[in-house]
């Protein structure tokens, strides 16, 4: 394997500042981290930069990441973590922790890519950084009194691992949870909005177009209503909402009414509670589509919905710190929203940040074929383990902060009933 030399900077004191400066508190947290956490990091740079480009050289889509989990799995018991394979019931989904500390921090990995244009949302920068993160912490989590926890989260861009895993009980006993997001610039802060999709399908009538189309009940002209519909419902949607789709099956034959058409719609608001209103009002127009031809529709619900995403402030502030001292310029974009994550389920139920770490793509947007072409630069890479050891500074100063330990500690205690 190539030696990443280029990232082979030694960040020992900027480390060691920001630990004086933040946990003062606590001397042994101070001696630690100052030259633990980022040498840990370091030490693992050319396997963390080799992860991130074998994911985007291989990439799966949702709940088909059977080589993505496997090659962090890997890594993560050669590193003398404990892992468990297929957790929840999703064949992609993995946990590995080390340490025996009360105080539980996860780091949650995302590597599933998009259909089509790979790795364009960046989850192999995502994952790689996430597993970087346990691996820093990990180096001083006997010290700190730690357990570190790494979810590995399957299907964030499709039915929402997380909350599958969440169901599953895979976040009962974390106290916080972290991750960073891909993006072409670091920031801190931000929303995301809440997320629900439905499998659409309306079933007809066949019958020849030209000799008898009365014949025939057109599914295809209930997509269209619907679809118009939808279109002139834009104009009294709240601010915030939005409503997307696409047609997967329009019929079969040009010259035969089609008897069957189907679409994936995904339907967004500022929130869980925005989201079943606006919901309501888009099933109608479906329901319209099918009134008007005689169609019968069939909507089921695809997924779980994601919940907005709540970002703890102390943790954002810590990451902030953690951040600049690795030479980082962060953005505060609290207000505003950034598409729609799972990540926001968690952050319902723990502490939570997931702040975006940023590197150049040319102006290119997450989704797009071209943002997936930065993915394995120069940039991303930095951003990798930039990540990673921002991420494991702020889990060390939430361990070693006897304020912040008592309360993510009371925090596990109230949601588990003791």
């Amino acid at each position: 394997m190539t030696t990443h030399t280029h990232y082979a900077r030694d960040y020992t004191p900027y480390v060691r500042d920001y630990v004086r400066d933040y946990v003062r508190d606590n001397p042994t947290a101070a001696d630690e981290v100052s030259g633990t956490v980022e040498s840990a990091v370091r030490a693992y740079a050319d396997r963390l930069v080799g992860l991130s480009h074998s994911l985007h050289d291989e990439p799966e889509t949702a709940l088909q990441e059977h080589r993505s989990a496997a090659k962090i799995a890997d890594l993560m018991a050669d590193a003398g973590f404990t892992v468990t394979r297929g957790v929840g019931e999703l064949p992609t989904a993995l946990v590995a922790t080390y340490g025996t500390g009360d105080l539980v921090l996860a780091f949650c990995a995302e590597y599933d890519a998009l259909p089509g244009i790979g790795h364009a949302c960046g989850h192999n920068v995502n994952g790689a950084a996430a597993v970087g993160a346990a691996l820093g912490l990990a180096a001083v989590a006997d010290r700190l009194g730690l357990t570190v926890k790494l979810v590995g989260t399957p299907a964030e861009e499709d039915i929402g691992g997380k909350v599958l895993l969440l169901d599953e009980g895979v976040f009962d006993d974390v106290a916080a949870a972290m991750m960073v997001h891909a993006a072409p610039y670091d920031s801190v802060g931000a929303s995301s909005l809440a997320i629900g999709a439905w499998d659409i399908a309306y079933t007809g009538t066949p019958s020849h177009a030209a000799v008898a189309p009365w014949e025939g009940v057109n599914a295809l002209d209930a997509m269209a209503l619907a679809h118009t519909a939808i279109g002139l419902l834009r104009q009294q949607l709240p601010p915030g909402a939005l409503v997307h789709g696409i047609v997967t099956e329009g019929g079969q034959a040009v010259n035969v009414i089609p008897a069957r058409t189907a679409a994936r719609y995904e339907v967004r608001a500022p929130s869980l509670e925005a989201l079943s209103a606006v919901r309501d009002r888009v099933r109608a127009c479906f329901e319209a589509g099918a009134l008007a031809t005689g169609a019968e529709l069939e909507l089921h619900v695809h997924g779980r919905d994601f919940a907005e995403l709540r970002q703890d402030p102390y943790m954002t502030e810590t990451y902030v710190r953690a951040a600049r001292a690795l030479g980082r310029t962060v953005a505060d974009c609290q207000g505003e929203t950034l598409a729609s994550t799972d990540m926001g389920n968690v952050s319902r139920l723990v502490p939570t940040i997931h702040p975006t770490i940023g590197y150049e793509t040319d102006g290119a947007l997450q989704h797009t074929p071209e943002f997936t072409a930065h993915g394995k630069t120069p940039g991303a890479d930095r951003a990798v383990l930039d990540g990673a050891t921002a991420l494991a500074l702020v889990g060390a100063e939430l361990a070693a902060t006897e304020e912040q330990r008592s309360r993510l500690l009371a925090g596990v205690a109230s949601r588990n009933g003791r």
